[in-house]
């Protein structure tokens, strides 16, 4: 079995413009209670497919044909947010209709379209309550974050592999490419 997802991953200037936005943040001595996510995996996830079988041709087909009459994406990252007090993220501009019709094509269960918001995570807490108001008041200094504009061009279909990156955090392996044209 194989721990799939499809994604959009920001050009090398824009997670380094991302970097030094949260460094005066990380540089606060934020302790063990904050995991801060690999800029190396940054990602914009389209659809989470969770495990499925080694033959990916399913997930495969229903990218292939998300994408197929897709254009490219005008986005920028802004703003930010908190799920459940336990998940920092920063949000998602630009194409934002585009982008949320691009994430419904990319599901195989279109049940799963209300649990959709376009972000790429930054950090995690494991407690839900005692740690709240650190991801609160850290969301709320990246409110007004607002990276540089690129274009999306490509969908990935990724594996990961939990526990296998960086300091014990998940790698990611690209399965296949799919491109968005005009």
């Amino acid at each position: 079995m194989k721990r799939l997802f499809a994604a959009l991953t920001p050009p090398d200037n824009v997670r380094e413009h991302l970097v030094t936005a949260l460094r005066p943040i990380r540089d606060l001595g934020t302790g063990p209670q904050l995991r801060w996510t690999d800029p190396d995996n940054w990602h914009v996830t389209l659809a989470f497919y969770g495990s499925q079988p080694n033959d990916v041709g399913l997930v495969t087909d229903v990218l292939a044909q998300a994408t197929a009459f897709a254009a490219p994406l005008n986005l920028q990252l802004r703003g930010a947010g908190c799920f459940d007090s336990r998940t920092l993220w920063i949000g998602v501009g630009g194409d934002a209709h585009a982008l949320k019709n691009l994430m419904a094509d990319c599901l195989i269960d279109p049940n799963e379209r209300h649990r959709q918001r376009s972000h790429l995570t930054v950090a995690r807490t494991s407690t839900r309550t005692r740690d709240a108001w650190l991801l609160d008041d850290h969301a709320h200094a990246l409110s007004v974050y607002q990276g540089p504009e690129f274009v999306a061009d490509e969908v990935h279909l990724l594996e990961s592999h939990l526990g296998k990156g960086r300091s014990g955090g998940p790698r990611y392996e690209v399965i296949d490419t799919f491109y968005l044209r005009s």
